[in-house]
């Protein structure tokens, strides 16, 4: 089984993380391969961006359909054009964010940990839209922008773990979810501070997209 994991944005080194994590969760019958939309923004941190992006990502799994992968993966939290890539091919479409959620539930009610408060709004919407509003405690901002996780991981960890710990506190939460693809390296680190199950997009949706794949 074929899965392509497309990153919305255009940093390619990003790319190369969401791809060894995929790989790291992924079935022995199944091959991850990575693509980086080279016309979308450099990170995506809120709607302006995840607008920018969108006709790469519609591009990307039309290539994915037409060269035979099983599945699609959309590696941005937001799910950027989840909906109108889904309408534009026949094989599935996971998005990391939906997947994340999904998987979170399972332990009860989650708090998401993600990046900047312009992303907020875009997770509670989309949140709602997946119906699981009463599922969710609270989308928490870290203030971190996307690209710092990669250039100051030691600073990203400090606070994600810092973030962590409060949501256990404060939160009435039984898991986390790492709101950004780039922070599954943070996921051990931000469990083992808060107590909680913390729940990494990517991992998800490979798992998600196998299951669908074969049943498709």
């Amino acid at each position: 089984m074929r899965v392509l994991v497309i990153n919305p944005n255009s940093t390619t080194s990003m790319t190369d993380g969401i791809v060894e994590a995929a790989c790291a969760a992924a079935a022995p019958d199944v091959t991850i391969e990575g693509l980086t939309n080279a016309s979308g923004p450099p990170s995506i941190q809120g709607e302006a961006d995840g607008h920018a992006a969108t006709p790469g990502v519609i591009w990307a799994v039309r290539e994915a359909a037409e060269n035979g992968f099983d599945a699609a993966i959309i590696a941005c939290f937001d799910d950027t054009g989840l909906a109108e890539a889904r309408a534009a091919v026949q094989i599935p479409v996971i998005g990391i964010g939906q997947a994340a959620f999904l998987a979170a539930m399972i332990y009860g009610r989650f708090s998401v940990i993600t990046t900047l408060p312009v992303s907020v709004p875009v997770l509670e919407d989309n949140i709602a839209g997946y119906g699981l509003g009463l599922a969710c405690a609270r989308v928490r901002p870290s203030g971190l922008p996307v690209l710092s996780l990669e250039e100051d991981p030691f600073h990203a960890r400090k606070v994600l773990t810092a973030c962590a710990a409060e949501a256990a506190e404060q939160d009435g939460c039984n898991a986390l979810v790492l709101g950004c693809a780039g922070m599954a390296a943070f996921g051990p680190a931000m469990q083992e501070a808060s107590g909680l199950p913390a729940v990494d997009g990517v991992a998800a949706a490979v798992g998600l997209a196998r299951t669908v794949a074969k049943a498709s």
